[in-house]
């Protein structure tokens, strides 16, 4: 990438959902309580989401670098953009000491992959955060692989990762805040059933961040790129079979 496309890259500033971060438009903001209409109908696990910027142009390139190219190095620039959007999690809360739980691959995507992105960007984010925040691979497992959320409906997503995760370390997470963390929220039905199994096993608070946000209530544009983004995670989900 470019010097002048990451410079062009920054954080999201359209009036957002103040529960999952999806953008609002002109009605929702009429509505007085900050919600979008996804929160009021199918109410999160996540006390709060954060995103840094908007899913597309160069962010979503180099997202797509790390995840289907193992540009790894990449991890590092997220990284930071990540810990932006936390350090808004963070802000004016006094002294807390979050865990940042990465959303876990099933180990044969991780093995055909070889790094886990949520991991590397997790990482990265902790490193850059004042003062430094832990992350916690490995407490959060998915002990049942998972077809790719592309092209699902918000119904089909939810049923799709219903009992996909469990927490291998209750005692670490017990009383605790927690942040799942991941590359891209789409509806956020993957980061709510990690908090859902998070809180179960004691939890105290579960917040969610990730680098990326698709915004729902695509343009046609938006709409074409997630054709195109279903062929790549397609393609990607194909030879990892393969493997």
């Amino acid at each position: 990438m470019c010097r002048e496309c990451f410079r062009a890259i920054e954080p999201a500033r359209a009036p957002q959902c103040v529960v999952c971060g999806d953008r609002l438009v002109s009605a929702q903001l009429l509505m007085g309580d900050g919600r979008c209409a996804n929160c009021r109908d199918f109410e999160p696990e996540f006390e709060r989401a954060v995103s840094f910027g908007e899913y597309e142009g160069g962010l979503r390139g180099l997202i797509h670098l790390l995840k289907y190219e193992s540009v790894t190095p990449v991890a590092s620039p997220l990284g930071s953009m990540m810990a932006e959007a936390i350090q808004e999690l963070l802000s004016g809360r006094g002294q807390v000491s979050p865990l940042l739980i990465p959303v876990p691959l099933h180990k044969s995507r991780r093995r055909a992959r070889g790094f886990n992105q949520a991991e590397l960007i997790a990482c990265a984010a902790g490193k850059r955060l004042s003062p430094r925040v832990e992350v916690a691979s490995g407490i959060l497992l998915r002990q049942r692989d998972t077809i790719s959320q592309v092209g699902l409906s918000r119904e089909e997503r939810m049923e799709n990762v219903r009992g996909a995760f469990r927490v291998s370390a209750p005692n670490r997470v017990k009383g605790r805040i927690l942040i799942v963390v991941d590359d891209v929220m789409t509806t956020g039905t993957t980061l709510s059933e990690c908090a859902r199994v998070l809180k179960q096993a004691g939890a105290e608070r579960v917040w969610a961040a990730t680098v990326a946000r698709a915004f729902q209530g695509a343009s046609s544009g938006e709409t074409a790129d997630r054709g195109e983004e279903e062929a790549i995670e397609a393609e990607a989900v194909a030879l990892t079979a393969s493997v």
